[in-house]
């Protein structure tokens, strides 16, 4: 029989006769871990969930992966390269790539009733991947191209058409500056509000015919190629493998190919989401530390209330050791209904937010209509794992105080 598990058992069910003081120190120590608990999943959920929705809407319009001309300066106006199929080919065969499409880019000025935008036309084919386009779609269609007539349809943003007071089959103007002044007649055909208006209000998309007429360019030249991972954490491998491609890659003309990744392209606002993680572990150890020290104070209160029960167990031949193991076990105890509790708690929040967004959020301040959640179950095991970890570590110092009790003066003790 392992006399201090049963002993520490009995303690923490009432079972021992003492000062009353047990259960409510234990009750108070329990609830301590369990709001911490609950705090540090909704922590790390909102967080995780924000910094994915954010990579989302930015990859979804520029892709994880930009295949450009060498002397790319990241301008609208871009140099052309040759569509290289063969280039293609060796990119779907890498491990991780979703997808890879063609692009071109052209600046130009919306018109419609007397008012003007600014805008870059984003020209893309029939394989281009609508996936994410599709889920913020609000009103209307996604344009449809085909390979044998140039296509005039338009998609817009809902900060333009708001801006140009536009809607679904209104038709605009659109007005290219250079040498000899362009105008383009596009019928819109569907609005898409990302809740991101560094995009929302840059993009439209249009039939990659259109740009390449514009830029005087051949039927093969493009601005570029956008290659998308399925997921986020291959990036930086698919693109060291594709640089092993463009790095070999020499046109006639002498053009020669460069790929970034979506995080060198908007260094900023990755910065950004970066200090948000550094923010979240902030908060994780903070509320580890402040249960770690409920639990501290609540132990001690255990053991002076025992201090008796000390006294006459080492009088009886109790080692030190042995004495510790009861309050540490008694300690696991709480710790673990603690966080059974909590993580039962945490994650019904997080279920509940995540699937009736309960909580709203301001998009004009947050680029989200509602608080984002996302959290994985290898996430909750290394977060259970480490407030274990560092708080029954944290319990061997008060329990020294064990060893420091005298049996004569304990079984006075008063």
């Amino acid at each position: 029989m392992n006399i201090e598990l049963f002993i520490a058992r009995k303690i923490a069910s009432g079972g021992l006769v003492g000062k009353k003081l047990a259960g409510p120190v234990i009750k108070v120590a329990m609830l301590g871990i369990i709001l911490g608990m609950v705090v540090m999943i909704v922590s790390l959920a909102v967080g995780f969930g924000f910094k994915g929705e954010i990579r989302e809407k930015i990859s979804g319009f520029a892709s994880h992966i930009q295949i450009m001309s060498y002397d790319y300066n990241y301008s609208p106006e871009t140099n052309p390269i040759s569509i290289d199929t063969s280039l293609e080919k060796e990119v779907e065969l890498i491990e991780g790539v979703n997808y890879i499409q063609r692009f071109a880019t052209k600046p130009g000025i919306i018109k419609a009733n007397e008012l003007i935008q600014g805008i870059v036309l984003k020209g893309v084919d029939q394989t281009y991947n609508w996936e994410f386009i599709q889920s913020i779609m609000v009103e209307g269609r996604i344009p449809v191209f085909t390979d044998s007539v140039r296509s005039d349809e338009v998609l817009i943003s809902e900060d333009i058409a708001s801006m140009l007071k536009l809607k679904v089959g209104d038709k605009i103007r659109m007005y290219f500056i250079q040498d000899t002044p362009l105008q383009r007649r596009l019928t819109i055909t569907g609005i898409y509000n990302s809740h991101f208006p560094e995009y929302d209000k840059m993009f439209a998309f249009v039939d990659l015919r259109h740009i390449q007429k514009l830029n005087g360019w051949e039927d093969y030249q493009i601005s570029g190629y956008e290659v998308g991972v399925s997921d986020f954490g291959l990036m930086h491998a698919v693109n060291d493998e594709i640089y092993y491609l463009t790095s070999a890659k020499i046109e006639e003309d002498g053009t020669m190919l460069r790929n970034r990744t979506i995080e060198q392209l908007q260094p900023q606002i990755f910065g950004w989401l970066d200090l948000l993680d550094t923010n979240v572990y902030v908060i994780l150890i903070l509320i580890i530390l402040v249960a770690s020290f409920n639990m501290i104070s609540g132990l001690l209160i255990l053991i002076l209330e025992r201090t008796n029960m000390i006294g006459i167990l080492k009088a009886l031949g109790s080692e030190d050791w042995s004495l510790r193991k009861v309050f540490v076990y008694l300690s696991g105890f709480i710790i673990g209904r603690g966080l059974l509790w909590g993580n039962i708690i945490g994650i019904l929040v997080c279920i509940i937010q995540k699937y009736t967004h309960l909580i709203k959020l301001d998009p004009a301040n947050y680029y989200l209509s509602t608080v984002p959640i996302y959290i994985t179950p290898i996430d909750l095991l290394l977060l259970n794992i480490g407030v274990l970890v560092v708080t029954i570590s944290m319990m061997l110092g008060p329990s020294y105080l064990v060893a420091r009790i005298l049996p004569v003066k304990a079984i006075r003790f008063n």
